[in-house]
């Protein structure tokens, strides 16, 4: 939490505060991040100069009172970006020191989380990182002095377990307090379990990370063949070939696409045992994902869906027109948004820098098709769609010129969220109420219903996507809903939106609206609050299978209605 909030932070700093943005020393123990903040010219201090401008972040480790102090005298607007966690422990030492307490830091000399802790104890703080230290120290002591003992947020749990029963057999006078954060504590517990049902061990993050530190430690301790790494280049692959089952864990400044190109490479020795027709199949789900054919099959599944419940008889042109839609505008905006996918999904990124041509290509031809086939469905269908498209090529040209407008909103894509709702809009609009207006002109109540139904489903598989994406989003800058409100309720605000769909679907059959088999297709919604229910009680990294699995609802709402209406 105390990472990802500094990092949310200082990625936000440039819209929110004066320039030029710096972090006081490293923000964080990861050299991906600190690449990536040089890259957006927020460079670190390694001292505080006499004079300075613009704005200061303090890093997630916190820093000795002094320093905030000297940072402000020098002129720079100071934001601190210290974990919440640390400051806690900062604000025991502080109130013991005041009363004349000795301060008993258990962890690393050099660390920065220690010297900033350090700086709150003043003259009285120690620093110990072995049983037999402490027990110096306690020597050196008056024997009736008081003191406190505090954990480095990241130490090992069960190291300063023994520190504590020293204390309680030798020195039950010192007051304890366990400050080790509990998301480290989990870590710790995770990996020494995970290591009982595997037979290798790979650790992702940063050789300076404390808590990665720990993490291999105790990985090392188990006795399972463990590796420390912090890319994906550093794998030893021929080594981890021998182990069948291999456990990934990730110390807390570990960015998700770091760990994600680990999974993707280790996946790779998965496959590479598999038989040939599952390394095939495989193939033949990455490559429909790649290309986003199996999205706009999706699409043309829910279209055709769509029309049998509003009962349109004539719906094969309206599922072409969907199909070659949506791969038009998802693969053109794959192309111009493969910056993010650096992020979100490097695999990707690498696939459309690779076929680039190609793929620019496909995806003209495919919107031509589309107005072409719209044009032979008459006038109104050609300029509804010719409009949908111009609509969505024009998300990220800048619409108001900057001598008219200065604000942040220039084009469609700077508003708040917006991706989100025009992707399910444009859905809903394109596979329910498109062939509806081709063949009557006119909307229906059966018409309005079905959209609700097609526009709120895909609105949930979008957002759900932006969850997973949040922290490529973040980097790049996009708004997105989970940005704006926070996963947890982005998820609670999925689960409404579900709701809705199961209510809209249920009184659309009750009266009559749309055929009775529809009531079947609440098996969709269903399906999807399970995915969130699991993700909400262990977040899933993202990946094929997962991708796939939610598109398949798209894929299952044509199957029920072929076998529902047509059989």
């Amino acid at each position: 939490m105390g990472v990802r909030r500094a990092v949310e932070m200082v990625l936000s700093a440039p819209n929110r505060h004066k320039g030029p943005i710096h972090t006081y020393g490293p923000l964080i123990h990861n050299p991906q991040v600190l690449q990536l903040l040089e890259e957006k010219d927020i460079f670190a201090l390694d001292k505080i100069p006499e004079r300075g401008e613009g704005t200061v972040l303090i890093r997630a480790h916190g820093v000795p009172p002094q320093a905030s102090e000297d940072l402000a005298k020098a002129g720079f607007n100071v934001i601190d970006a210290t974990c919440p966690r640390v400051i806690k422990v900062q604000s025991i030492i502080k109130k013991h020191a005041a009363k004349g307490f000795e301060t008993i830091i258990v962890g690393d000399q050099d660390h920065a989380e220690v010297v900033g802790l350090l700086g709150y104890a003043g003259k009285s703080g120690h620093v110990v990182n072995s049983l037999d230290q402490i027990k110096t120290l306690a020597l050196s002591l008056p024997e009736t002095s008081q003191a406190i003992i505090v954990a480095q947020t990241t130490q090992n749990k069960l190291f300063f377990d023994k520190i504590r029963q020293w204390a309680a057999a030798e020195k039950p006078h010192y007051k304890i307090f366990d400050t080790i954060c509990d998301s480290t504590e989990k870590r710790q517990k995770e990996i020494t379990r995970m290591a009982e049902s595997v037979d290798a061990v790979v650790v992702v993050g940063g050789r300076n990370s404390g808590n990665t530190q720990r993490l291999a430690e105790i990985a090392g301790q188990t006795g399972k063949p463990s590796y420390h790494v912090e890319s994906e280049e550093e794998l030893d692959m021929d080594a981890l070939r021998t182990s069948a089952c291999i456990g990934i864990t990730a110390g807390a400044s570990t960015p998700k696409w770091i760990i994600r190109k680990i999974c993707r490479q280790i996946e790779d020795i998965d496959l590479s045992r598999r038989q040939k027709w599952h390394k095939i199949l495989f193939m033949i789900q990455r490559t429909l994902l790649l290309t986003n054919i199996y999205v706009s099959m999706g699409a043309g599944c829910l279209c055709y869906a769509c029309c049998r419940l509003q009962g349109i008889t004539d719906f094969l042109p309206y599922v072409l027109i969907t199909i070659m839609y949506v791969q038009s505008m998802h693969m053109l905006n794959n192309l111009t948004g493969r910056k993010a996918d650096q992020y979100n999904d490097p695999d990707r990124a690498a696939f459309y820098d690779k076929h680039a041509f190609f793929l620019t290509l496909l995806a003209v031809i495919c919107g031509a098709a589309g107005l072409l086939t719209a044009a032979t469905k008459g006038l109104l269908p050609f300029l509804l769609l010719a409009a949908m498209s111009g609509l969505g090529l024009s998300y990220k040209l800048k619409i108001l010129p900057d001598g008219i407008f200065k604000g942040k909103c220039r084009r469609i894509k700077d508003i708040p969220g917006s991706k989100t709702i025009l992707i399910a809009m444009a859905w809903g609009v394109v596979t329910s109420l498109f062939p509806r207006l081709s063949v009557s002109g006119m909307l229906t109540m059966s018409s309005i219903s079905v959209f609700i139904f097609a526009t709120f489903m895909v609105f949930v598989r979008t957002a759900f996507f932006d969850i997973l994406d949040i922290q490529g989003d973040r980097i790049r800058g996009r708004d997105t809903i989970p940005i704006l409100i926070g996963e947890k309720k982005t998820l609670s605000l999925l689960r409404s939106v579900l709701g809705i769909v199961c209510v809209v679907l249920f009184l659309s059959v009750v009266f009559n609206l749309v055929p009775a088999w529809g009531s079947v297709l609440l098996l969709l919604p269903a399906l999807m609050f399970s995915v969130l229910s699991i993700y909400a009680h262990r977040p899933i990294l993202p990946g094929i299978r997962l991708e796939f699995l939610v598109e398949t609802h798209f894929i299952l709402a044509g199957l029920i209605t072929v076998i529902l209406h047509d059989f």
